[in-house]
């Protein structure tokens, strides 16, 4: 085993997914299983299936906490890998090679056929089950497989079948204990009738060791219906924005959707008034977040009292009750489909908050200051390219802005206010911490956040 820990200590930070980049892991294997064997699978187009499917489970106790990550495996002969080098973890013993489960034929058939199919996958200290939701084709249709690009923090599959349903398989590559929130609301959404999320599929939980041993349960992937064809919301605005579109009346159909799903989360889970400890925490945390960001960023250091200003005037009106929220809102989590309109996904979550914060009740605020900023961020860059259309995207960036609030408040039955006090912080503490974002991982940005934050503390309705 430590032969298998010392290849994937090698392989693990050249991953997108890995969260802890510049140092060296400290890995830990915690528990593993192996796929239940998958009936007729012998060959696609010629492939052969013959290889062991095992999911390690793997601490880095270099993190502080400690980071769990899921790891699929796929063992095959040496001489019969045909994978990318990209997909080759290694060789922990002579004559087996290592794939990213994933990117092999064998782990993504077991993994179609446990998350539709149900079933278990068993090893000496873990367990993983498959949750099977609804039918999504008839037996024998044959699926391919592949790899969504560009993905962060999780590795998803697609499904596509001839008159089949197609399907996206999320999984979760940093593991939790409990139910993950995206699995929880969308589903919860989906069974209710919205139209705004994907269809659920299924999904696989997972039992393996916690602290001091004591079993732990969580979630380890989560199937959904794929919508193919279509474009996330950030390329739609992006596209109409370089063109000088008018963006209104879908930024007013996204401001409806928010609030539809807001509405539909409200009745699905329970509500409860905003205590003064909430309120305390959350300006504690704009607190702290400011102060990391000025020691990062020293040109926000001049606008402190002003931003602090901000916060104050936030502490004198009243809060709204908390809420299950999105989390995570932006431009990138939202698909234009021709038929259904706005269609939201990735309900996880902020993914660097501790699971234990996820779940709980927020403002529902939070989400419309999310995708307030995702707009700037259209126009803020373009304008890094084209300095000469900063005016132009500036104003297509307030137009937009204006009407997605508007259809946010005539769906939620709230006044629309893109002056609230309250709205003008969560955005303001949004812009701090994408100033400290910018920093860390695209110094050429930070002009973006610098920039709003500017116009947050002189004017809340500016942007550009």
């Amino acid at each position: 085993m430590e032969s298998t820990l010392a290849c994937l200590a090698a392989w693990m930070p050249r991953q997108r997914w890995y969260a802890a980049k510049g140092r060296p892991p400290a890995l830990r294997l915690v528990a593993w299983w192996d796929a239940p064997a998958v009936a007729g699978a012998e060959s696609d187009a010629g492939a052969t299936f013959e290889a062991r499917v095992r999911t390690f489970l793997v601490a880095d106790d270099g993190s502080q906490p400690s980071v769990l990550y899921q790891v699929p495996v796929v063992a095959r002969a040496t001489a019969g890998v045909d994978a990318s080098a990209d997909h080759i973890i290694g060789s922990p013993e002579p004559g087996t090679t290592y794939i990213d489960g994933p990117f092999d034929p064998a782990y993504s058939r077991a993994l179609l056929e446990i998350v539709t199919r149900g079933g278990a996958g068993e090893g000496p200290d873990a367990v993983a089950v498959g949750q099977p939701i609804r039918t999504v084709a008839p037996d024998g249709v044959a699926r391919t497989a592949a790899v969504l690009s560009g993905e962060q923090s999780n590795t998803s599959i697609i499904y596509r079948g001839d008159g089949a349903m197609p399907i996206i398989c999320k999984v979760f590559r940093q593991l939790h204990a409990g139910l993950n929130p995206d699995i929880e609301l969308q589903s919860a959404l989906a069974d209710a009738g919205s139209t705004h999320v994907p269809r659920a599929v299924g999904s696989v939980d997972g039992t393996w060791p916690g602290t001091g041993g004591t079993p732990v349960s969580g979630s380890l992937a989560f199937a959904q219906e794929f919508l193919p064809g279509v474009e996330d919301a950030w390329r739609v605005a992006l596209h109409a924005a370089a063109r000088g579109e008018d963006f209104r009346d879908r930024a007013r159909a996204l401001g409806a959707a928010t609030a539809d799903v807001h509405l539909s989360l409200a009745e699905l889970f329970p509500i409860r008034p905003c205590a003064p400890s909430d309120r305390a925490a959350t300006t504690a945390t704009w607190h702290r977040r400011l102060g990391i960001a000025i020691s990062e960023v020293p040109a926000i250091a001049d606008r402190r009292a002003a931003i602090e200003t901000v916060y104050a005037r936030a502490m004198e009106v009243a809060w709204p009750p908390l809420q299950r929220i999105h989390g995570d809102y932006h431009l990138g989590q939202v698909l234009q489909d021709p038929h259904r309109g706005w269609v939201l996904l990735d309900f996880e979550g902020e993914p660097l908050r501790p699971m234990a914060e996820r779940i709980q009740p927020d403002l529902a605020l939070r989400d419309v200051a999310g995708m307030l900023r995702s707009f700037d961020y259209v126009a803020g860059s373009i304008r890094l390219d084209r300095p000469d259309r900063g005016e132009a995207v500036r104003d297509w960036a307030q137009r937009s802005r204006a009407a997605f609030v508007e259809g946010y408040a005539a769906t939620s039955g709230e006044t629309g206010d893109e002056d609230s006090p309250l709205l003008a912080a969560l955005e303001l503490d949004k812009a701090v911490y994408e100033a400290i974002y910018e920093a860390r991982n695209r110094p050429t940005w930070v002009t973006i956040p610098l920039r709003a934050i500017a116009r947050l503390v002189d004017g809340p309705a500016r942007v550009g």
